[in-house]
């Protein structure tokens, strides 16, 4: 059972403790890929204690300055959240997240995201995220530390490999042979699609609403492959190709709402 393609972020974590707990909890569960993005204290003492033996998961550790960096290269990335949003993300209870990271991480590098401890993801981050994942708690109590969040779902992922060990791999939704496109090349496209939006006078950079965010969710939710983002990518390209002023004048301007 190897789980060696899945990578836990821990995004701005301020207790050294809770970085040397969460090591713990991973090393428990198989787990040993731990990313840091702009990490308060790392590394410390505390965060040795607390990791109490799991010292190969805190000497691996990539320390990291941003959460782009922290999952270049994956293809899957789930994003941990405790909030509701104003704009819903694609959501997976914590069973369905760990199984699609398993599977998923038969093909290539993936990615569980968990916010700073006082904040958590902030919608900016969550851009970035395929899905977002909610442990179910005690309406009353339901803030979790951050190093139990990790427990929890290191557990789920280790039951979800193993049960993957002795199946076949789960169909994650691409063309048989095809590879999910990268959290860096959706990035790209986002960019180059923003971009031409903007140019076709569909979407008003002074007054954006949501329109990006939206289209995000939208793209996370289908999850392209690379030869569908090459089609997308392509086709923008040729809209740039194409602008004249005649063009633009008869381009409607579109609610963004």
């Amino acid at each position: 059972m190897s789980l060696s393609n899945i990578r836990v972020v821990l995004m701005h974590p301020t207790h050294p403790g809770n970085i040397g707990a969460a090591a713990r909890a991973m090393r428990n569960m198989g787990l040993r890929r731990l990313v840091l993005v702009a990490p308060s204290g790392f590394p410390h003492p505390e965060a040795r204690a607390r990791a109490a033996g799991a010292d190969d998961v805190l000497d691996g550790a990539v320390v990291c300055g941003s959460l782009e960096q922290a999952v270049a290269g994956c293809q899957l990335v789930v994003g941990t959240s405790a909030r509701t949003r104003s704009i819903a993300w694609p959501s997976l209870d914590p069973r369905s997240a760990a199984a699609r990271l398993v599977g998923e991480a038969l093909q290539g590098e993936v990615a569980l995201v968990f916010g700073a401890e006082r904040t958590g993801l902030t919608n900016e981050q969550l851009d970035r995220c395929h899905y977002t994942v909610y442990i179910p708690a005690d309406p009353e109590f339901s803030s979790l530390n951050l190093a139990c969040a990790v427990q929890v779902m290191a557990y789920e992922v280790w039951c979800a490999a193993a049960q993957s060990a002795a199946s076949a791999p789960q169909n994650v939704g691409t063309d048989a042979g095809a590879q999910a496109a990268s959290s860096a090349d959706l990035e790209r496209f986002y960019v180059h699609l923003e971009e031409v939006l903007v140019a076709i006078r569909f979407l008003d950079p002074a007054n954006p609403r949501k329109l990006m965010r939206r289209l995000i969710r939208l793209f996370n939710r289908s999850r392209p492959d690379n030869n569908e983002l090459n089609i997308l990518r392509g086709i923008l390209t040729a809209v740039q190709q194409s602008q004249t002023p005649a063009i633009f004048d008869k381009i409607p301007r579109e609610s963004q709402n």
